[in-house]
């Protein structure tokens, strides 16, 4: 098998996949129109294409990480349109099922097969290849990418159905959604009584109340220090509004997930949007009247 890669989108999460694939022996042809973007991966090993188009007729292994469905579907029309042959393509992003579906649908049109692959992991677990793929959609193709996932991610499984990864990553988001929240609720408390914010995440967070949320976030909440973002307060508004969107669908009620999404929002409204979702700490910590 040829190790080539396609990846499409350098942002936080395409950018450390690229990164930890080179540093795998990978090929990684990647595009992004930010330029900024497009020099910082060069200078890790990887090959810019000029357009989406090219890395497709680079790759028969592509990667796509996108930031909204706009996007999605502008990249899907790309591939569609580009004249390359069969491409296996695994779609990361986190967007809703209908947008997933409708991205399936212009590749698999155009003779692609299209892979439903979210991801569990902040930007900081991707540079530390601590990420899991959530992969659905034809199984034989999911087979032939695994050596792609197994080179960025700590674990990949096959979910069965094109969007059960996204059914996955949307129950994913909803424990970290509530998990971050209740680390800094936690992290406030001990702070207002007297406790020392960093012996307490070092404390706390081995204990039986711990969790991943806690022991990733915590020590940020200790320092009160949120950039750089693993996952931007704004990015994780679109995330919320789609795991609430999926969850009515399905009438299911989400009653702690609702009671975070009002923190949430006042941190995006309080212009924390490009700070990592663990600035909520400020929230509460101003709900609290605490100031450090």
């Amino acid at each position: 098998m040829s190790k080539t890669v396609g990846v499409l989108g350098l942002g936080i999460m395409g950018g450390a996949m690229s990164t930890s694939l080179v540093e795998r022996g990978w090929t990684v042809i990647g595009y992004d129109p930010d330029a900024a973007r497009c020099a910082a991966l060069a200078g890790v090993g990887v090959q810019i294409a000029k357009s989406a188009s090219d890395v497709v007729h680079a790759a028969s292994l592509i990667l796509t990480s996108l930031p909204n469905p706009a996007v999605a579907a502008s990249v899907a029309a790309e591939i569609a349109s580009s004249g390359a042959p069969a491409r296996i393509v695994m779609e990361t992003s986190t967007l809703t099922l209908e947008d997933k579906e409708a991205f399936r649908i212009v590749l698999e049109r155009a003779g692609h097969i299209a892979l439903d692959c979210p991801l569990s992991g902040t930007g900081a677990q991707a540079r530390n290849r601590d990420l899991v793929v959530y992969a659905s959609g034809d199984s034989a193709a999911i087979a032939e990418a695994m050596p792609v996932f197994t080179d960025f991610a700590r674990q990949a499984v096959d979910l069965g159905a094109f969007g059960n990864g996204s059914k996955m990553k949307f129950i994913a988001n909803l424990l970290v959604a509530i998990h971050n929240v209740a680390a800094a609720e936690a992290m406030v408390l001990g702070i207002r009584a007297g406790l020392d914010p960093h012996q307490l995440a070092e404390i706390a967070g081995s204990g039986a109340g711990g969790s991943r949320m806690f022991q990733m976030r915590a020590p940020m909440m200790a320092d009160a220090v949120y950039e750089p973002a693993t996952m931007r307060v704004s990015t994780w508004q679109k995330d919320m509004s789609i795991i609430g969107d999926f969850a009515r669908q399905l009438d299911c009620p989400t009653p702690l997930l609702d009671a975070t999404a009002p923190i949430y929002t006042r941190a995006y409204e309080s212009g924390l949007g490009a700070q990592d979702t663990a600035a909520v700490c400020t929230v509460l910590e101003e709900m609290a009247g605490l100031k450090r």
